[in-house]
């Protein structure tokens, strides 16, 4: 048998290998509450920032060319009676972040937030780093909510001599769960013109004419009625006009057959992919490969014969190998689930990242019949 028959033979065996394992059929509409699809309009999150400083890291740290790190650290010392030069400060344990968080519009004071901390600077990683009491501010510029505590990264990294190093995922961002404190919420009032307008996450016609039965179907009534794809409006009968809160407890609990649009979910900074339920794919044929080139330094001595005058010299010896992987050629049938198709893909040895780049060009030529997000 010639090499080119034998390898027209895998790549046979590989689809049928794949399509073997695509015969998914798309999930039908999930049930949920009212409470997870929908929002009161007029209450909405306010996003909050501040700026911080993360101290503890084990160089690594923004260096000396980071300014407004050093200065940081000058003036919050000399709160403490302790004055040095900012041009003096020379420390890698410490890096700036911008800190952000979102405030609901429920929350009130003394309720935990979620703050999440990104270096500004050239620090290398935010691994095993606190968090300075941070202010975080609203969008007028108001002090909101103060955070501080430990970061969460999701990953680590290592280095030995030589410039040696591992990292695995993002190091230079990290997360503290419930690491701020409101200290000042905004006042929330209740609207009180006999009409309320809910505003859903996810706009769409099939979901809000839905939500608008089951809420009528509730009160008994023709009140509500679904005005655009991303808002139902409701007149509120007449006994519920001084209990807007009983009202709404009895509404946000009505379970609602929800529809959304074919989405695909890409993380390329941690190699994740999320792919719906519902995502479909075009007929298509996929081929993907890969090409790698390693170059290798080995140093060799190089000794002179006795009484020639010569110097012993390190000699480098470079090799070059460059590696290209078997691409294997893929047929997909029409009407395919992805995610059928990427556990095909798995079987046959894709990593998370050739299977982004899979979904993407098939997104490119039109057989991706989903919308591609990209964190």
């Amino acid at each position: 048998m010639t090499t080119r028959t034998l390898r027209r033979v895998r790549l046979a065996g590989a689809a049928a290998a794949v399509a073997s394992l695509i015969g998914g059929m798309p999930l039908a509409a999930a049930e949920t509450r009212l409470k997870d699809i929908l929002t009161l309009q007029g209450f909405r999150p306010s996003p909050l920032v501040g700026y911080g400083l993360v101290i503890g890291l084990n160089k690594t740290g923004d260096k000396r060319q980071t300014i407004f790190s050093t200065q940081s650290l000058a003036n919050m010392l000399s709160r403490f009676g302790v004055n040095v030069p900012a041009d003096q400060i020379k420390i890698e344990n410490i890096a700036a972040v911008l800190v952000t968080a979102e405030l609901s519009p429920y929350q009130r004071t003394g309720a935990r937030l979620d703050v999440l901390a990104s270096s500004i600077g050239d620090a290398r990683s935010l691994q095993g780093g606190t968090l300075l009491p941070t202010s975080l501010r609203g969008p007028q510029g108001e002090m909101v909510a103060l955070a501080q505590g430990p970061l969460s990264i999701g990953g680590f990294g290592g280095g030995g001599g030589g410039g040696s190093s591992v990292v695995v995922n993002h190091l230079t961002v990290g997360r503290i769960p419930g690491g701020a404190i409101v200290e000042a919420a905004p006042e929330v009032v209740m609207p009180n013109t006999g009409t309320l307008t809910f505003a859903l996450r996810e706009p769409d016609f099939s979901t809000a004419s839905r939500v608008a039965q089951a809420i009528n179907s509730l009160l008994g009534t023709q009140a509500a009625r679904a005005t655009d794809p991303g808002s139902v409006t409701l007149q509120v009968p007449a006994e519920y006009r001084q209990s807007l809160p009983e009202l709404m407890a009895r509404i946000e609990v009505l379970p609602v057959q929800t529809d959304a649009v074919a989405r695909v979910v890409i993380n390329e900074r941690t190699g994740t992919v999320v792919v719906g339920g519902n995502v479909q794919l075009g007929p298509a044929a996929v081929a993907h490969g890969n090409l790698s080139v390693r170059i290798t330094t080995r140093y060799e001595v190089s000794q002179p014969l006795p009484y020639t005058g010569g110097q012993t010299v390190v000699v480098p010896n470079q090799q070059v190998d460059i590696r290209e992987g078997n691409a294997k050629l893929v047929t997909l049938p029409e009407g395919a689930t992805l995610d059928a198709v990427a556990s095909g893909l798995n079987a046959l040895g894709a990593s998370p990242r050739d299977i982004i780049a899979i979904m993407q060009a098939l997104k490119a030529a039109g057989a991706l019949r989903a919308e591609i997000i990209i964190l």
